[in-house]
């Protein structure tokens, strides 16, 4: 994060014949086969439902699994043995906890499940990269019953090769018959953090953006938001356009801890101020005076980031930020970046605000390096 004005998820190279950028190691070598759909299609739900009937539960409730995603070389090339690595060692860390199911091209199952061990479901649904933040259906509940909203994932702005990707959202719904809600927004899982009281926290880098809802307003985009999140209250961050691949995810900016109580990225002190410090600045200043769907006004909490001399991950288009942390039903999973005092102190105060669940850091160099983290790759399903 620290290298350079570039260094959250910056696409690498150029993808031949098609002008997209790839994300991870390298870029797409050939072309893929189109997603393989799941038979037999998930109904989808229309918008038009009742006010106040749906709701958009918060992270720290529930989970009947978490999902994950089994990178391929398309992406990583020859990075692709490390991220593996890193990606079976924190599917079996959160395995240790809850279920996981991982999704992986049919002809990577027998391996993937080899990494990951016996304590790790693996799917069969083709993916290109291992981002399932993104690319899973966001899930939302009414009456009682778990529903997955699409938000038509596009490559994040059409940065990337998605062929895969773009279809896991309603391959996950048809698998599991989870009813599919329709929207035409286009955004990401990690596009939005909420409180699960009716909150939702977005930056307006990744949503009002031309690469995905060209011709649609602020207000147009949020509208739709509210209804088909259930959500009551929308608050904007400016969020930083343009320098990396999400246009700047809120999820490695802000994140709710309670209703009520956010942490914030936090640059290390000694760390030369850049575009992603002012976005969280800027972030700030909006929380100062913002309200939540409630009326209450918020705590606010800085998460101080790591020495970047003192990390162990390397590369311009590093995300090292612990806000980027998951938590699942039992325990809250964190970076280990490598930088022991920093490690400890995010450690310390995720404990305190999670005193029932255990903190677990989890060393993940090669995710990060790739542009991304923890909650970037992982994705909770709520218990219906």
């Amino acid at each position: 994060m620290f290298d350079s004005p570039l260094s959250r998820r910056t696409a690498l190279r150029t993808l031949a014949g098609i002008g997209m950028t790839a994300v991870g190691a390298a870029a797409c070598s050939r072309p893929e086969a189109p997603l393989t759909r799941a038979t037999g299609p998930s109904p989808a739900t229309a918008l038009s439902t009742s006010a106040g009937t749906r709701r958009f539960g918060a992270e720290w409730e529930n989970h009947a699994r978490t999902f994950m995603s089994w990178p391929t070389a398309t992406i990583w090339d020859d990075e692709l043995p490390a991220v593996r690595a890193d990606i079976a060692g924190l599917a079996r860390a959160i395995a240790d906890h809850e279920s996981v199911v991982l999704l992986a091209r049919p002809e990577d199952v027998d391996g993937a499940k080899q990494a990951c061990g016996a304590g790790v479901e693996v799917l069969p649904i083709p993916v290109e990269d291992l981002w399932a933040r993104d690319t899973v259906p966001v899930f939302v509940e009414e009456a009682g019953k778990v529903m997955g909203v699409d938000f038509n994932f596009n490559g994040w702005g059409g940065k990337q090769s998605h062929d895969n990707d773009s279809g896991v959202a309603r391959a996950v719904l048809a698998r599991y018959g989870i009813p599919r809600v329709q929207t035409s927004i286009v955004a990401e899982g990690g596009s939005f953090e909420t409180d699960g009281k009716g909150t939702l926290l977005v930056t307006e880098s990744s949503l009002v953006n031309d690469n995905r809802n060209r011709g649609k307003t602020r207000q147009q985009i949020e509208d739709e938001l509210k209804q088909t999140l259930g959500v009551t209250k929308v608050i904007w961050f400016a969020g930083v356009r343009g320098k990396d691949i999400t246009d700047a995810h809120v999820d490695c900016l802000v994140r709710f801890v309670a209703p009520g109580i956010v942490l914030v990225d936090k640059a290390a002190p000694d760390s030369p101020a850049d575009i992603w410090s002012q976005a969280a600045d800027q972030a700030r200043t909006v929380l100062a005076s913002a309200t939540d769907a409630s009326g209450k006004a918020f705590q606010v909490i800085d998460l101080p980031q790591p020495d970047p001399d003192r990390v162990t991950v390397r590369g311009s288009k590093s995300v090292i930020s612990y806000v980027n942390f998951y938590i699942g039903d039992k325990a809250v999973f964190i970076p280990k970046f490598g930088d022991a005092a920093a490690d400890d102190r995010a450690r310390q105060i995720l404990r305190e605000h999670f005193p029932s669940r255990d903190v677990v850091p989890v060393k993940i160099d090669t995710i990060a390096s790739g542009g991304g983290g923890i909650h970037c790759a992982t994705h909770d399903q709520p218990t219906g």
